[in-house]
Protein backbone atom coordinates (compact mmCIF):
# COMPACT_ATOMS: atom_id res chain seq x y z
CA UNK A 1 0.00 0.00 0.00
CA UNK A 2 2.93 2.53 0.54
CA UNK A 3 4.07 2.03 -2.84
CA UNK A 4 0.50 2.69 -4.18
CA UNK A 5 0.51 5.82 -2.11
CA UNK A 6 3.94 7.01 -3.14
CA UNK A 7 3.03 6.32 -7.06
CA UNK A 8 -0.28 8.60 -6.75
CA UNK A 9 1.42 11.29 -4.72
CA UNK A 10 3.80 11.49 -7.24
CA UNK A 11 0.94 11.74 -10.24
CA UNK A 12 -1.04 14.46 -8.86
CA UNK A 13 1.36 16.21 -6.66
CA UNK A 14 4.82 16.58 -8.38
CA UNK A 15 5.33 18.60 -11.75
CA UNK A 16 9.47 19.71 -11.21
CA UNK A 17 10.86 22.24 -13.89
CA UNK A 18 12.26 20.21 -16.56
CA UNK A 19 14.72 21.18 -17.38
CA UNK A 20 15.48 22.44 -13.61
CA UNK A 21 16.18 26.49 -13.76
CA UNK A 22 19.45 26.32 -12.59
CA UNK A 23 23.30 24.65 -12.52
CA UNK A 24 25.42 24.69 -9.28
CA UNK A 25 29.21 25.60 -9.56
CA UNK A 26 32.09 25.72 -7.18
CA UNK A 27 33.20 29.44 -6.97
CA UNK A 28 36.82 29.30 -6.86
CA UNK A 29 37.80 32.60 -5.39
CA UNK A 30 35.72 31.90 -2.26
CA UNK A 31 35.52 27.85 -1.85
CA UNK A 32 31.58 28.40 -2.01
CA UNK A 33 28.86 26.59 -4.25
CA UNK A 34 26.65 28.88 -6.16
CA UNK A 35 24.06 28.93 -8.88
CA UNK A 36 24.99 29.25 -12.37
CA UNK A 37 22.30 30.42 -14.42
CA UNK A 38 20.71 33.02 -12.04
CA UNK A 39 21.36 36.47 -12.49
CA UNK A 40 22.47 39.45 -10.51
CA UNK A 41 23.50 37.10 -7.13
CA UNK A 42 23.78 38.43 -3.94
CA UNK A 43 26.53 38.26 -1.60
CA UNK A 44 24.29 37.63 1.64
CA UNK A 45 22.89 34.29 0.34
CA UNK A 46 24.17 30.67 0.59
CA UNK A 47 23.74 27.88 -1.23
CA UNK A 48 23.83 24.64 0.65
CA UNK A 49 23.40 20.91 -0.29
CA UNK A 50 21.87 18.89 2.43
CA UNK A 51 21.14 15.31 3.35
CA UNK A 52 18.16 13.82 4.34
CA UNK A 53 17.62 11.14 6.56
CA UNK A 54 16.03 8.95 2.82
CA UNK A 55 19.32 9.20 1.19
CA UNK A 56 19.31 11.97 -1.09
CA UNK A 57 21.10 15.14 -1.11
CA UNK A 58 18.60 18.66 -1.24
CA UNK A 59 19.97 21.91 -2.72
CA UNK A 60 18.96 24.86 -0.24
CA UNK A 61 19.55 28.35 -0.18
CA UNK A 62 20.22 30.66 3.03
CA UNK A 63 19.22 34.74 2.97
CA UNK A 64 20.58 36.08 5.65
CA UNK A 65 19.42 39.25 6.81
CA UNK A 66 21.37 41.21 9.25
CA UNK A 67 18.66 43.45 11.41
CA UNK A 68 16.20 40.14 11.34
CA UNK A 69 15.02 38.35 14.61
CA UNK A 70 12.84 35.86 12.98
CA UNK A 71 13.74 33.13 10.02
CA UNK A 72 11.16 31.79 7.41
CA UNK A 73 11.17 28.11 6.16
CA UNK A 74 9.82 28.38 2.85
CA UNK A 75 8.40 25.26 1.06
CA UNK A 76 7.75 26.36 -2.58
CA UNK A 77 4.71 24.84 -5.19
CA UNK A 78 4.83 22.00 -6.80
CA UNK A 79 6.22 23.56 -10.18
CA UNK A 80 9.00 25.69 -8.98
CA UNK A 81 12.49 25.21 -7.79
CA UNK A 82 14.67 27.91 -5.57
CA UNK A 83 16.20 29.08 -8.81
CA UNK A 84 13.02 30.62 -10.50
CA UNK A 85 12.17 31.52 -6.74
CA UNK A 86 15.68 33.18 -6.23
CA UNK A 87 14.64 36.90 -6.35
CA UNK A 88 11.46 35.98 -4.97
CA UNK A 89 12.96 34.88 -1.68
CA UNK A 90 15.41 37.72 -1.44
CA UNK A 91 13.01 40.61 -1.75
CA UNK A 92 10.80 38.77 0.80
CA UNK A 93 13.50 38.72 2.65
CA UNK A 94 14.07 42.29 2.52
CA UNK A 95 10.30 43.72 2.26
CA UNK A 96 9.30 41.30 5.38
CA UNK A 97 12.74 42.14 7.27
CA UNK A 98 13.09 37.59 8.31
CA UNK A 99 16.22 35.29 7.20
CA UNK A 100 14.60 33.08 4.32
CA UNK A 101 15.33 29.48 4.05
CA UNK A 102 13.91 27.65 0.44
CA UNK A 103 14.94 24.46 -0.30
CA UNK A 104 14.15 21.90 -3.10
CA UNK A 105 12.66 19.01 -3.02
CA UNK A 106 14.00 15.89 -3.92
CA UNK A 107 14.08 15.41 -7.27
CA UNK A 108 13.55 19.17 -8.17
CA UNK A 109 16.18 21.34 -9.20
CA UNK A 110 19.73 19.82 -8.54
CA UNK A 111 18.79 17.62 -5.55
CA UNK A 112 19.03 13.93 -6.05
CA UNK A 113 16.42 10.61 -5.50
CA UNK A 114 12.54 11.84 -6.83
CA UNK A 115 9.72 13.23 -5.21
CA UNK A 116 7.57 11.68 -2.95
CA UNK A 117 5.08 12.50 -0.19
CA UNK A 118 7.48 10.87 2.67
CA UNK A 119 10.71 12.93 0.85
CA UNK A 120 8.94 15.83 1.19
CA UNK A 121 8.45 15.03 4.65
CA UNK A 122 12.15 14.02 5.10
CA UNK A 123 13.02 17.21 2.71
CA UNK A 124 11.91 19.57 5.07
CA UNK A 125 13.36 17.97 8.40
CA UNK A 126 16.55 18.72 6.64
CA UNK A 127 16.10 21.67 6.20
CA UNK A 128 14.63 22.83 9.62
CA UNK A 129 18.18 20.77 10.96
CA UNK A 130 20.32 22.95 8.62
CA UNK A 131 18.79 26.08 10.63
CA UNK A 132 20.80 24.97 13.57
CA UNK A 133 23.92 25.91 11.86
CA UNK A 134 22.92 29.28 11.98
CA UNK A 135 21.90 29.56 15.25
CA UNK A 136 18.01 29.69 14.72
CA UNK A 137 15.86 28.71 17.83
CA UNK A 138 12.57 27.16 17.08
CA UNK A 139 10.12 29.45 18.52
CA UNK A 140 12.33 32.28 16.06
CA UNK A 141 10.84 30.00 13.02
CA UNK A 142 8.04 30.55 10.83
CA UNK A 143 6.96 27.96 8.75
CA UNK A 144 5.76 28.89 4.91
CA UNK A 145 3.97 26.62 2.85
CA UNK A 146 2.44 27.59 -0.64
CA UNK A 147 0.30 25.07 -2.17
CA UNK A 148 1.48 21.87 -1.95
CA UNK A 149 4.15 23.28 0.09
CA UNK A 150 1.22 23.43 2.66
CA UNK A 151 1.73 19.64 3.28
CA UNK A 152 5.45 19.17 4.18
CA UNK A 153 5.00 22.81 6.40
CA UNK A 154 2.12 21.21 8.64
CA UNK A 155 3.63 17.90 8.60
CA UNK A 156 6.84 19.47 10.20
CA UNK A 157 4.70 22.10 12.41
CA UNK A 158 3.03 19.59 14.30
CA UNK A 159 6.28 18.53 15.55
CA UNK A 160 7.57 21.60 16.70
CA UNK A 161 5.83 22.49 19.72
CA UNK A 162 7.81 26.05 20.08
CA UNK A 163 7.40 26.73 16.68
CA UNK A 164 6.74 30.26 16.48
CA UNK A 165 3.81 30.83 13.19
CA UNK A 166 2.75 28.95 9.69
CA UNK A 167 1.80 30.68 6.88
CA UNK A 168 -0.21 28.78 4.64
CA UNK A 169 -0.53 30.43 0.70
CA UNK A 170 -3.00 28.76 -1.20
CA UNK A 171 -3.13 25.49 0.74
CA UNK A 172 -4.50 22.40 -0.20
CA UNK A 173 -6.76 20.34 2.39
CA UNK A 174 -5.36 16.63 1.35
CA UNK A 175 -4.14 15.99 -2.14
CA UNK A 176 -7.62 13.72 -3.34
CA UNK A 177 -9.69 16.49 -2.17
CA UNK A 178 -8.06 18.94 -5.00
CA UNK A 179 -9.64 16.31 -7.33
CA UNK A 180 -12.69 15.22 -5.72
CA UNK A 181 -14.71 16.03 -3.13
CA UNK A 182 -14.61 13.38 -0.41
CA UNK A 183 -16.25 14.05 3.11
CA UNK A 184 -13.72 11.24 5.24
CA UNK A 185 -10.11 10.97 4.70
CA UNK A 186 -9.23 7.63 2.71
CA UNK A 187 -5.62 5.16 3.58
CA UNK A 188 -4.65 6.33 0.21
CA UNK A 189 -4.80 10.35 0.25
CA UNK A 190 -1.71 12.62 0.67
CA UNK A 191 -1.09 15.44 2.50
CA UNK A 192 -3.67 15.07 5.23
CA UNK A 193 -3.65 18.55 5.87
CA UNK A 194 -7.59 19.04 6.96
CA UNK A 195 -6.16 16.83 9.97
CA UNK A 196 -2.97 18.33 10.86
CA UNK A 197 -4.04 21.88 11.05
CA UNK A 198 -6.37 21.34 14.53
CA UNK A 199 -2.87 19.52 16.06
CA UNK A 200 -0.77 23.21 15.71
CA UNK A 201 -0.09 25.24 18.52
CA UNK A 202 0.89 28.13 17.54
CA UNK A 203 -0.63 31.36 15.39
CA UNK A 204 -1.46 30.44 11.56
CA UNK A 205 -2.21 32.88 8.50
CA UNK A 206 -3.98 31.12 6.09
CA UNK A 207 -3.84 33.10 2.54
CA UNK A 208 -5.98 32.23 -0.47
CA UNK A 209 -7.57 33.81 -3.86
CA UNK A 210 -11.37 33.84 -4.08
CA UNK A 211 -11.70 32.73 -7.84
CA UNK A 212 -8.86 30.15 -7.39
CA UNK A 213 -9.76 27.26 -10.23
CA UNK A 214 -7.31 25.18 -9.39
CA UNK A 215 -7.05 24.44 -5.36
CA UNK A 216 -10.48 25.66 -4.60
CA UNK A 217 -11.16 29.01 -1.79
CA UNK A 218 -12.52 26.10 0.27
CA UNK A 219 -9.37 24.54 1.38
CA UNK A 220 -8.09 27.70 2.93
CA UNK A 221 -11.55 28.89 4.29
CA UNK A 222 -11.77 25.55 6.06
CA UNK A 223 -8.45 24.96 7.17
CA UNK A 224 -8.48 28.29 8.82
CA UNK A 225 -12.26 27.63 10.57
CA UNK A 226 -10.33 24.49 12.23
CA UNK A 227 -6.84 26.57 13.20
CA UNK A 228 -6.53 26.47 17.00
CA UNK A 229 -4.69 29.69 17.01
CA UNK A 230 -6.46 32.30 14.34
CA UNK A 231 -5.09 34.89 12.48
CA UNK A 232 -6.85 37.44 10.57
CA UNK A 233 -6.74 35.19 7.26
CA UNK A 234 -6.47 37.52 3.65
CA UNK A 235 -8.51 36.10 1.38
CA UNK A 236 -7.71 38.04 -1.61
CA UNK A 237 -10.81 38.83 -3.94
CA UNK A 238 -10.95 37.83 -7.35
CA UNK A 239 -7.01 36.24 -6.83
CA UNK A 240 -6.33 33.13 -8.65
CA UNK A 241 -3.72 30.41 -7.47
CA UNK A 242 -0.86 32.02 -8.94
CA UNK A 243 -0.88 35.23 -8.85
CA UNK A 244 -1.59 36.77 -5.16
CA UNK A 245 1.73 38.21 -5.19
CA UNK A 246 0.73 40.80 -7.32
CA UNK A 247 -1.93 41.91 -5.20
CA UNK A 248 -0.64 45.34 -2.59
CA UNK A 249 -2.20 43.74 0.10
CA UNK A 250 -0.44 40.30 -0.11
CA UNK A 251 2.70 41.90 1.36
CA UNK A 252 1.04 44.35 3.55
CA UNK A 253 -0.58 41.54 5.39
CA UNK A 254 2.09 39.10 5.50
CA UNK A 255 4.12 42.19 7.27
CA UNK A 256 1.47 43.05 9.53
CA UNK A 257 1.57 39.10 10.13
CA UNK A 258 4.99 38.98 10.99
CA UNK A 259 5.04 42.36 13.08
CA UNK A 260 2.28 41.23 15.19
CA UNK A 261 4.09 37.62 16.03
CA UNK A 262 7.40 39.05 16.73
CA UNK A 263 5.67 41.23 19.66
CA UNK A 264 4.66 37.83 21.43
CA UNK A 265 8.20 37.17 22.95
CA UNK A 266 10.04 40.08 21.15
CA UNK A 267 8.12 43.65 21.65
CA UNK A 268 11.41 45.52 20.81
CA UNK A 269 14.35 44.59 18.00
CA UNK A 270 17.69 46.86 17.91
CA UNK A 271 20.16 46.60 20.83
CA UNK A 272 20.57 50.76 20.05
CA UNK A 273 16.56 50.90 21.16
CA UNK A 274 16.58 48.72 24.48
CA UNK A 275 17.00 51.87 26.72
CA UNK A 276 13.31 52.99 25.48
CA UNK A 277 12.36 49.74 25.71
CA UNK A 278 10.07 48.20 28.61
CA UNK A 279 12.24 45.51 30.33
CA UNK A 280 11.38 42.36 28.83
CA UNK A 281 11.85 40.58 32.63
CA UNK A 282 8.70 42.65 33.72
CA UNK A 283 6.44 40.22 34.79
CA UNK A 284 3.71 39.08 32.81
CA UNK A 285 4.97 40.60 29.73
CA UNK A 286 4.72 37.52 27.62
CA UNK A 287 1.16 36.75 28.94
CA UNK A 288 -0.12 40.66 28.04
CA UNK A 289 1.51 40.35 24.27
CA UNK A 290 0.08 37.25 23.90
CA UNK A 291 -3.45 38.37 24.76
CA UNK A 292 -2.77 41.29 22.71
CA UNK A 293 -1.97 39.20 19.53
CA UNK A 294 -5.32 36.76 20.45
CA UNK A 295 -7.25 39.96 20.61
CA UNK A 296 -6.56 41.20 17.65
CA UNK A 297 -6.59 38.50 15.13
CA UNK A 298 -10.28 37.17 16.20
CA UNK A 299 -11.69 38.56 13.34
CA UNK A 300 -15.64 37.79 13.96
CA UNK A 301 -14.37 34.34 15.05
CA UNK A 302 -16.73 34.15 17.63
CA UNK A 303 -17.39 30.56 18.62
CA UNK A 304 -14.06 29.79 20.49
CA UNK A 305 -14.46 28.84 23.71
CA UNK A 306 -10.99 27.83 24.82
CA UNK A 307 -9.27 31.59 23.83
CA UNK A 308 -12.68 32.45 26.20
CA UNK A 309 -11.85 30.51 29.25
CA UNK A 310 -7.91 31.47 29.13
CA UNK A 311 -8.61 35.43 28.70
CA UNK A 312 -11.72 34.98 31.67
CA UNK A 313 -8.60 33.24 34.04
CA UNK A 314 -6.15 36.06 32.38
CA UNK A 315 -8.29 38.96 33.87
CA UNK A 316 -9.74 37.33 37.13
CA UNK A 317 -7.88 39.59 39.53
CA UNK A 318 -8.73 43.70 39.18
CA UNK A 319 -4.69 43.74 40.10
CA UNK A 320 -3.46 41.92 36.71
CA UNK A 321 -6.59 44.29 34.60
CA UNK A 322 -4.46 47.27 35.77
CA UNK A 323 -1.11 45.99 34.98
CA UNK A 324 -2.07 45.29 31.41
CA UNK A 325 -3.74 49.17 31.02
CA UNK A 326 -0.33 50.51 32.08
CA UNK A 327 1.01 47.76 29.91
CA UNK A 328 -0.90 48.70 26.82
CA UNK A 329 -0.19 52.12 27.58
CA UNK A 330 3.68 51.76 27.18
CA UNK A 331 2.98 49.45 24.19
CA UNK A 332 1.32 52.08 22.36
CA UNK A 333 4.49 54.38 23.36
CA UNK A 334 7.23 51.85 22.93
CA UNK A 335 5.68 50.44 19.08
CA UNK A 336 6.05 54.25 18.05
CA UNK A 337 9.87 53.74 18.77
CA UNK A 338 10.53 50.45 17.58
CA UNK A 339 8.84 49.56 14.96
CA UNK A 340 8.40 53.04 12.98
CA UNK A 341 10.27 51.84 10.14
CA UNK A 342 7.80 49.05 9.36
CA UNK A 343 4.87 50.77 10.45
CA UNK A 344 5.46 53.34 8.05
CA UNK A 345 6.10 51.06 5.55
CA UNK A 346 2.28 49.36 5.92
CA UNK A 347 0.93 53.06 6.55
CA UNK A 348 1.43 54.06 3.03
CA UNK A 349 -0.48 51.72 0.29
CA UNK A 350 0.98 53.38 -2.68
CA UNK A 351 4.97 52.82 -1.32
CA UNK A 352 3.83 49.12 -0.85
CA UNK A 353 2.01 48.93 -3.96
CA UNK A 354 5.02 49.90 -5.99
CA UNK A 355 7.65 47.74 -4.28
CA UNK A 356 5.58 44.48 -4.82
CA UNK A 357 5.10 45.86 -8.39
CA UNK A 358 8.03 45.12 -8.72
CA UNK A 359 8.23 41.87 -7.22
CA UNK A 360 5.06 41.20 -9.33
CA UNK A 361 7.62 42.00 -12.68
CA UNK A 362 10.11 38.93 -11.43
CA UNK A 363 6.81 36.73 -10.95
CA UNK A 364 5.86 37.32 -14.51
CA UNK A 365 9.34 37.01 -15.83
CA UNK A 366 9.97 33.50 -14.54
CA UNK A 367 6.77 32.64 -15.90
CA UNK A 368 5.84 31.47 -12.69
CA UNK A 369 2.84 29.28 -11.61
CA UNK A 370 3.86 27.10 -8.51
CA UNK A 371 0.95 24.51 -8.87
CA UNK A 372 0.27 23.38 -12.52
CA UNK A 373 -3.39 21.85 -13.19
CA UNK A 374 -3.43 19.14 -10.87
CA UNK A 375 -7.26 18.38 -12.11
CA UNK A 376 -5.83 18.09 -15.70
CA UNK A 377 -3.48 15.19 -13.98
CA UNK A 378 -6.12 13.35 -12.49
CA UNK A 379 -7.88 13.28 -15.92
CA UNK A 380 -5.10 11.96 -17.65
CA UNK A 381 -4.94 9.40 -15.04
Amino acid sequence: MGNARSSMAAKFAFFPPNPPSYNIILDEATGKIKFSDVNYQRDNVDVLKLSTKRGNEIVAMYVKNPSASLTVLYSHGNAADIGQMYHIYTKLSVHLNVNLLGYDYSGYGQSTGKPSEQDTYADIEAAFKCLEMYGVKQEDTVLYGQSVGSGPALELAIRLPHLRAVVLHSPILSGLRVVYQVKRTLWFDIYKNIDKIPLVDCPVLVIHGTEDDVVSFSHGKRLWELCKEKYEPLWIKGGNHCNLELYPEFLRHLRKFILAIEKLQLPCNGLDLKSNCQSRQAPNNADQNKEKFRSSTDYKDKGRPSFGHREKSRLSTDSRDKARASIDKREKSRSTVCHTKARNSTDHPERARNSFDRLGEMVRSVGLCNVDCLKQTAAEV
